[in-house]
C-alpha cells in the first residue's frame, strides 16, 4: 500500500472524530513532518482486550508511516480511577495491583506493535511525572481549567441527577491524565470514544501551558448493529492473553451484528475484502462463514497464521462433529464448590450477572462421557466431582478435584 493509501486509510478506516479537524492531521502526515502520539491505557485488569486493540492498531498505521508512537500505561492515574462512564466511585487499586496488572501489557502490545527495528514504539509509565508533581506546580496546573469544564461531564450530570457521590479525586482525574500530554510534549492521541473527554482535556493543557496544537484520533468501540458495546458486562469481552482456541470460540459466538465493526476495527483485512463481505451478507450469504473469516483473521494477527488455522480447524471438528475441545481449560476445586465461583476464577465467564442470564438461558450444561448434555437450572449450582461443563456455544470448563 502507497503512503497515499495509508494516509488515507489512517484518517478514516475506524475513526469516529479527529480533532481539531481531519485537515489538521492530514497536512501534519503530508508535511513529511516525524510526529509524536500515544495510547494511554489505564492497568485495571491483567491483561488488555480486543477493546485496546482497536486504537492499537491505529498506533501501528502511524508507527508505518514512519511516527513515534508510545504506549502509555496510567500505573498513577489507575490508583485514582477513570470515572468514564461510571455512574458510582471506582473501587481505589493499590499501587502493588497496578503494577501486578500492567506486567504483561508490553509483552501483548509487542504482538502487534514493534518495540525494536528503525521507528521502536516506547513504553512509558505515567508516574514518571505525576509521583513527582510538587504541590505548588499541581495547583498552577488547575488554575487553567475551571469547575464546569470538568462537571460538564455526562456521567457527572447523571450522578448529581440521581443525588450519588461525586468524589474530588475523580474531578481531579481528567486533569492528571490531561497532564501526560504536557510531560510527553506530544503531538498527539489516539483513544477510544469513552474517552475524548480526557484526551480533550489534554489539549487544552497543552495549547494553554506550551502553545502546541494537539491532534485527537477518537476511535470507534466495537458493538453489534443495536448498539451493544463488547464488554465484561455483556460476556463477549475478549483477552489478549487467550489461547487461539479460546479467541476463536469467543469470537464466533458474537452476535452477527458485530461481524462487519470487527473487520474495520479489530483487523487489517483490505477494506476492499471488507466491501466483499459485506455484499455477501446483504446478498444472503451465511454470516457463519464470514465470522469463521473474522476470528480466523484477528487470531492470525495475533498468533500467526498458522495458530489461526489450527483454531479453525479445531473449532470446525469440536462444533461440526460435535467433539469435545483438545485443549479443555482445567480448573482444580473441591467437592461443593459452587460452579459460578469457579467459572468466575477460571475467567469463563465475567460476572454473575452474565451467570444468571445464561443459566435463565438454559445455556449452561454438564457434558455426559457419551457426549450427550443435561441442562443446569440452578444458579446455585454445586459441584459434586470431576466434571466437564458447557457454557453458552463456545465455552468449556473441566472440572478436576
Amino acid at each position: 500500500m502507497e503512503n497515499e493509501d495509508k494516509i488515507k486509510e489512517l484518517l478514516t478506516r475506524g475513526v469516529e472524530r479527529i480533532y481539531p479537524n481531519a485537515e489538521f492531521l492530514e497536512q501534519k502526515l503530508r508535511s513529511g513532518e516525524k510526529l509524536s502520539l500515544y495510547l494511554g491505557i489505564d492497568p485495571t485488569g491483567p491483561t488488555l482486550h480486543l477493546g485496546h486493540l482497536i486504537p492499537i492498531l491505529k498506533l501501528l498505521q502511524f508507527q508505518n508511516l514512519g511516527h513515534k508512537v508510545t504506549l502509555l500505561v496510567g500505573d498513577f492515574t489507575a490508583t485514582i480511577g477513570d470515572p468514564t462512564d461510571k455512574l458510582a466511585p471506582r473501587t481505589a487499586l493499590s499501587a502493588k495491583e497496578v503494577t501486578a496488572n500492567a506486567k504483561g501489557y508490553k509483552k501483548q502490545a509487542a504482538r502487534i506493535l514493534a518495540f525494536e527495528g528503525k521507528t521502536p514504539a516506547m513504553l512509558r509509565r505515567n508516574s514518571e511525572w505525576l509521583n513527582t508533581l510538587p504541590m505548588a506546580e499541581m495547583f498552577s496546573l488547575l488554575s487553567n481549567l475551571t469547575y464546569a469544564q470538568i462537571i460538564k461531564r455526562d456521567m457527572f450530570q447523571e450522578r448529581i441527577k440521581e443525588g450519588k457521590d461525586l468524589n474530588a479525586n475523580e474531578l481531579l482525574y481528567p486533569a492528571l491524565q490531561g497532564y501526560d500530554s504536557v510531560a510527553m510534549d506530544v503531538d498527539g492521541e489516539v483513544g477510544g470514544n469513552d474517552q475524548t473527554f480526557n484526551m480533550l482535556m489534554g489539549r487544552d493543557l497543552l495549547k494553554k501551558l506550551r502553545g502546541k496544537e494537539k491532534f485527537v484520533v477518537s476511535m470507534k468501540m466495537l458493538a453489534d448493529s443495536f448498539g451493544k458495546k463488547m464488554g465484561k458486562t455483556e460476556g463477549n469481552r475478549v483477552s489478549l492473553d487467550e489461547k487461539p482456541s479460546e479467541m476463536f470460540g469467543k469470537i464466533m459466538s458474537w452476535p452477527d451484528g458485530m461481524i462487519l465493526p470487527a473487520f474495520e476495527l479489530c483487523t487489517t483485512v483490505p477494506l476492499a475484502e471488507i466491501a466483499e463481505v459485506k455484499k455477501g451478507l446483504e446478498s444472503g450469504a451465511n454470516p457463519k462463514t464470514a465470522k469463521e473469516k473474522l476470528a480466523e483473521s484477528i487470531v492470525s494477527l495475533y498468533y500467526g497464521t498458522k495458530k489461526a488455522v489450527k483454531a479453525r480447524e479445531a473449532f470446525e471438528s469440536t462444533f461440526s462433529e460435535r467433539k469435545l475441545p483438545a485443549d479443555i481449560k482445567e480448573f482444580k476445586t473441591e467437592a461443593g464448590a459452587v460452579l459460578s465461583d469457579c467459572l468466575l476464577a477460571a475467567g469463563i465467564v465475567a460476572s454473575k450477572g452474565e451467570w444468571r442470564r445464561l443459566v435463565e438461558e438454559k445455556a449452561v450444561s454438564s457434558v455426559a462421557s457419551n457426549g450427550g448434555l443435561e441442562k443446569i437450572l440452578d444458579v446455585n449450582f454445586k459441584i459434586s466431582g470431576p466434571a466437564v461443563f458447557k457454557i453458552g456455544k463456545h465455552r468449556f470448563l473441566k472440572v478436576v478435584m
